[in-house]
């Protein structure tokens, strides 16, 4: 298989399977707090294909468009709820929107988790530099190097997703996370000013911006974590 292409289908996995898992736990979230509108839509799935119908050109087109561009993915994908449904109840919409960067940070978990398994049994160790495809190498062959590599991406790509989803800015999930530190009064009247398109607008503009201070010094801590003893510049 060509290089390029074999790259690609672990970044498409990783990457589908992230924003799935992201949509699902809002769709969960939602059911378990009284609206059922993205369960009805068949959202409460790690199934990938009701979310690619939903969002065909995040899930697909804009990822396999940025691969080509840059060599990595990125995309996105939405839950339907009731507007209605959140105006009444601020704070389980807040609930609902925490519950996708909690699905990221469990993803993250579950990958630095996987690369320690990995090196106690002897088939993943420490990679030379970081980067985002690789936060582990396999020092086994067959599968081992392909699995460092999808894990390695799982944990980089989720822990990106958690991080820019808690701007709290709308449309982020942030923006609607910051009800539960908010009277429900307030939570509530926040939500309707967020509402407008234009602050969608702009608050995606300055997350954009703000991402690339934001996320380094978090990577660089979550490395420490996974490899305490170790120092990377």
């Amino acid at each position: 298989m060509d290089l390029d292409l074999y790259a690609a289908l672990l970044w498409f996995v990783a990457l589908l399977f992230s924003l799935t898992f992201h949509e699902a736990a809002h769709a969960w979230a939602a059911r378990r707090g009284g609206d059922p509108t993205a369960y009805l839509g068949g959202q409460v799935s790690l199934d990938p294909r009701p979310h690619i119908r939903r969002e065909p050109f995040g899930t697909v087109v804009v990822p396999l468009l940025s691969f080509a561009a840059s060599g990595w993915m990125i995309g996105w994908a939405s839950t339907p709820f009731d507007p209605m449904w959140a105006a009444r109840h601020p704070r389980r919409a807040a609930w609902m929107a925490l519950a996708g960067p909690a699905a990221n940070a469990f993803l993250v978990l579950a990958a630095g988790v996987a690369i320690r398994l990995g090196i106690a049994a002897g088939v993943f160790e420490a990679p030379l530099g970081i980067r985002f495809d690789s936060v582990t190498t396999s020092i086994a062959g067959g599968a081992w190097p392909a699995l460092a590599t999808l894990i390695s991406i799982l944990f980089t790509l989720n822990l990106l997703l958690l991080v820019f989803n808690l701007i709290p800015l709308p449309p982020l999930d942030g923006a609607g996370a910051v009800a539960l530190l908010l009277p429900e009064r307030l939570a509530g009247r926040l939500r309707a000013v967020y509402a407008r398109p234009t602050w969608a607008f702009v608050g995606l503009i300055v997350a954009w911006f703000a991402i690339p201070r934001l996320f380094p010094p978090v990577h660089g801590a979550a490395i420490r974590l996974l490899y305490p003893d170790l120092r990377y510049g």
